[in-house]
């Protein structure tokens, strides 16, 4: 999961449009970019094998009746190495093993608590483990906590 410091490829699904673009102006706003958006599980599995994504951003309920849950298998499936942090109004839906994902970042969430979530995502996915005290505005796996000494 180490990767060299520098701009974070960044998969966005979200099925709600002017969130997505928040999100992506977040994103962009702290320096990484943008590969990919999807607004269901369906267009995640339809996205190129050959993107590059080393994190995603994924919502809980998707459009067309799908999940964040089937979105995050396709991901961590066609790309093992991405972290994948849910976005979701409601965290008690996600299962205690977090589905494989990192974390959560938990509705409503404010510009600043997702920037901070970003630095300190891009801090333990280039320099393992963060230095930075984990951000009020994430919530790590178990797993991914463990990882990183928390």
């Amino acid at each position: 999961m180490i990767r060299p410091r520098g701009p974070l490829n960044v998969i966005v699904v979200e099925d709600e449009a002017l969130l997505a673009m928040d999100i992506e102006a977040m994103v962009e706003d702290c320096g990484h970019r943008v590969i990919a958006e999807a607004a269901s599980s369906y267009e995640v599995d339809a996205l190129p094998a050959t993107l590059t994504p080393h994190l995603a951003f994924v919502d809980m309920h998707l459009a067309q009746g799908t999940s964040g849950l089937d979105a995050c298998a396709t991901i961590r499936r066609r790309w093992e190495a991405a972290v994948i942090v849910f976005v979701t109004a409601n965290p008690a839906k996600v299962p205690a093993d977090f589905a494989g994902a990192h974390g959560i970042i938990p509705k409503p969430f404010t510009r600043n608590g997702l920037m901070s979530a970003m630095r300190y995502i891009e801090e333990g996915v280039c320099d393992p483990p963060p230095t930075a005290p984990t951000p009020a505005s994430f919530l790590a796996s178990p797993a991914f906590a463990a990882l990183w000494g928390e």
